[in-house]
């Protein structure tokens, strides 16, 4: 089985060479189809939803706003087409393609909503870790994918990893959204050399404990052990000592519930959702 369909919301940045290469780790490990899917919003639409750009072209014509949105789809075309032809992926002519391949797809709609509910029907989506004051990969497409998909989300990190899925670290607090993390993590999980439980004391909720989860792992063949980390700390330290756990045990994916605490609470006093999405160096699949 496996993450047989992967789904990337193309967006210009820095970061887009990890996405790519992220899914790609995704795609050999599966034999998967990769949707490359590029949005191009009218210019009505962009303003109405706060598109990257739309507030901008207020002080131009429609035209114009038209004629970057062309160039933008066509720069960003061609580096998916590269990035197929360089990863020798097949081009996707149907479903029956066999993987791993990939596909471009446009789609002209007035926002970003649309990423959500495409993903609605792959096993996955990748984005990019949004940059602190960076406009893109864009906060607003990962939570817009991670609220609306009802899928996994895997957040690639600034630089392209070489390895994904081999060690895993589960950030386990006990939580509804970890247990599903957790639930669609489990194609990584049966593939990993060994997977290690870490419960922060600061982070967790009224759940069961990490030894209980590794044990369920135990029972599906994963080699699992549990790291308890004793003490109690905010919220925000507790993703820091998640991500210093990761580096310990050299783990290349860190799984994670998203935002068990509200957003704007988050947003407001902090919290390790938060610090994770500013900080981390792997991959981490994230779900809510």
């Amino acid at each position: 089985m496996g993450y047989k369909s992967i789904l990337v919301p193309l967006e210009e940045s820095d970061v887009l060479p990890s996405v790519l290469a992220t899914a790609l780790l995704v795609a050999r490990q599966f034999d998967s189809y990769v949707e490359g899917l590029c949005i191009r919003p009218s210019l009505a639409g962009a303003i109405a939803v706060g598109f990257e750009g739309g507030v901008a072209a207020l002080a131009g014509t429609e035209e114009q706003f038209e004629q970057e949105q062309e160039t933008r789809t066509r720069r960003l075309q061609e580096h998916f087409d590269g990035f197929v032809r360089d990863s020798g992926l097949t081009v996707a002519a149907s479903a029956d393609t066999a993987g791993p391949c990939a596909r471009w797809v446009e789609d002209e709609a007035p926002g970003i909503g649309v990423f959500g509910q495409r993903g609605r029907v792959f096993d996955v989506t990748v984005v990019g870790r949004p940059t602190p004051g960076v406009l893109t990969p864009a906060m607003n497409t990962l939570e817009t994918v991670l609220f609306e998909s009802g899928r996994p989300v895997l957040i690639a990190p600034p630089t392209s990893p070489q390895t994904l899925a081999r060690k895993i670290v589960v950030a386990w607090n006990g939580s509804t959204e970890t247990a599903r993390a957790v639930s669609f993590a489990m194609p990584f999980l049966q593939n990993a050399e060994h997977v290690t439980v870490l419960t922060v004391e600061g982070a967790l909720v009224p759940g069961p404990s990490g030894e209980d989860v590794a044990e369920n792992l135990r029972r599906h063949g994963i080699s699992a052990d549990t790291v308890d980390s004793k003490g109690k700390c905010s919220p925000a330290a507790a993703g820091a000592m998640m991500l210093e756990e990761a580096a310990k045990v050299g783990a290349d994916l860190l799984i994670k519930g998203g935002y068990t605490q509200s957003r704007l609470r988050q947003m407001i006093f902090g919290g390790a959702t938060n610090h994770i999405l500013n900080e981390a160096q792997i991959p981490v699949l994230m779900a809510h």
